[in-house]
């Protein structure tokens, strides 16, 4: 009985030409180039806040609710309600699960395919075929069997292959991070534009109400004969101007909650977000002195930026492998019979390979053209990566520095504001005693309108400016 021996032999031969693909996949060399992270401009420090200092992406650190540092109930709903169904968000998710499944399918690469198959026929051969008896035969024919194949990695194709897929994977993940931090940022300075907007609103009723008891004063007097024609028509224009503002405000209060309602993922006429009691803003986030450069790091848009060079450079160590030969390991075995027992062990049939390698000698530079591509792309990937941490130094400074000058513009803005109501209350208390025209009074009152409404206007940029330090940093650590 030889088919003992010979299934020992192909068995070796199998375990054997595995070993020796992977012993060889393991310690076969790599065409890509040794990859080190692109250099960037050397900054010591921020020049807006001292103590800081650039360094590597450390996207995975936890970034927490940052939201809930301004104790805001209704922002934190909001967030929540972004969270579970904004369109934006789920999209990236989606294009993150299709880079993880597409890391997987080239991850598979790597390992031997195995397959099995099984079929079933009668078949009829002809009397005068060649080498015929002369007589038609009729038959079944059975098979089961199988095949394994390996392409042994020499020149670490597969792997580089691999290995940018997964950093394609790592970007994606960060691009997704990316996307909800933005997502975040985005509800939250509506909000707080929404919330400057309540609180213009509220100012404007309450000039309107002031401004129509003047105009009301004033054609008073104007019918007593104390007052002109003129005061009257200045007390309206004043009082039709606030009007106006009110409207004003209204349309861009409209504006701003559908921009909340698609943020949050709602329809926009089903959506309604009323105003608020508090006149109040919360107090701004700021930034300590001395914050670590940790912060900085953990900026997704870097992280994923930084692993795309990562892939880009196996790109070219997977061009390069087409100049050499490939070499694939292969076998196949099973049972096939005419007729009884399929499984008997006379049935049964294998073979070794094919042992196959492919070498391209002439392509007319196609292959020479790939590796420039890839070279370029990488060239291309690195130069981004390097602008976005320009980016991101930039609009870390650019949001110290807005908080630190709008901290400084709001408090000089209160004094103004300050300053101007009581103006306006001295002027109308000089107009009812006669010591002084209308004129001052519609000076005073619109001057202290733009005063205090500009006052709120820089508080809401100051709401702004701190959400858009938390999204210069990449998020804060803790709530």
């Amino acid at each position: 009985m030889p088919e003992a021996p010979v299934r020992s032999s192909m068995a070796r031969w199998l375990l054997g030409a595995a070993g020796a693909g992977l012993m060889v996949a393991t310690g076969a060399c790599s065409m890509a180039p040794d990859y080190h992270a692109p250099e960037t401009a050397s900054v010591p420090a921020f020049k807006e806040v001292a103590g800081w200092s650039p360094a590597h992406p450390a996207d995975a650190a936890a970034r927490g609710p940052w939201w809930q540092s301004y104790g805001d109930p209704v922002l934190d709903d909001l967030e929540a309600r972004a969270e579970a169904a904004s369109p934006t968000l789920a999209a990236a998710l989606a294009r993150y699960d299709s880079a993880r499944a597409a890391a997987r399918e080239a991850g598979a690469d790597l390992l031997p395919t195995a397959s099995v198959n099984g079929s079933a026929a009668r078949d009829r051969v002809s009397a005068g075929r060649p080498l015929s008896t002369g007589r038609a035969v009729t038959y079944d024919d059975y098979i089961v069997g199988g095949s394994l194949s390996y392409e042994v990695d020499l020149w670490g194709r597969v792997r580089n292959s691999a290995r940018a897929s997964a950093a394609e994977a790592d970007a994606s993940k960060a691009d997704l991070a990316s996307a909800r931090l933005s997502l975040q940022a985005s509800v939250a300075d509506a909000y707080f534009r929404l919330r400057g907007l309540d609180a213009e609103a509220r100012l404007l009723a309450q000039s309107v109400d002031a401004f129509a008891r003047a105009y009301e004063l004033t054609k008073t007097r104007h019918e007593g004969g104390i007052a002109s024609g003129i005061d009257v028509n200045r007390a309206h224009t004043v009082l039709a101007n606030a009007q106006a503002l009110v409207a004003e405000n209204a349309n861009q209060r409209a504006a701003t909650e559908h921009e909340l309602a698609a943020l949050t993922g709602a329809v926009a006429s089903q959506f309604t977000l009323a105003s608020t009691a508090d006149t109040a803003l919360p107090t701004p986030f700021v930034a300590a002195v001395g914050t670590p450069s940790t912060l900085l790091e953990r900026r997704p848009d870097v992280a994923a930026a930084e692993r795309r060079v990562f892939a880009a450079n196996a790109e070219i160590g997977v061009a390069r492998a087409a100049f050499f030969p490939s070499l694939t390991l292969g076998a196949s075995g099973g049972w096939r019979t005419t007729h009884g027992d399929i499984f008997s062990a006379p049935n049964t049939f294998w073979g070794l390979g094919p042992l196959s390698s492919v070498l391209t000698l002439f392509d007319g530079g196609k292959r020479k053209a790939q590796v420039r591509m890839a070279r370029a792309d990488y060239e291309a990937i690195a130069a981004n990566y390097r602008q976005t941490v320009l980016t991101a130094f930039r609009e870390v400074e650019d949001a110290i520095a807005a908080q630190r000058q709008l901290a400084a513009q709001g408090a000089a803005q209160k004094e103004a504001a300050d300053a101007a109501g009581r103006t306006s209350e001295i002027a109308m208390s000089r107009y009812r005693d006669g010591a002084s025209d209308y004129l001052e009074v519609v000076t005073a009152q619109t001057d202290a309108l733009s005063a205090k409404r500009a006052y709120i206007l820089v508080e809401t940029q100051r709401m702004q400016a701190s959400v858009a330090l938390v999204r210069a940093l990449g998020g804060t650590g803790s709530a």
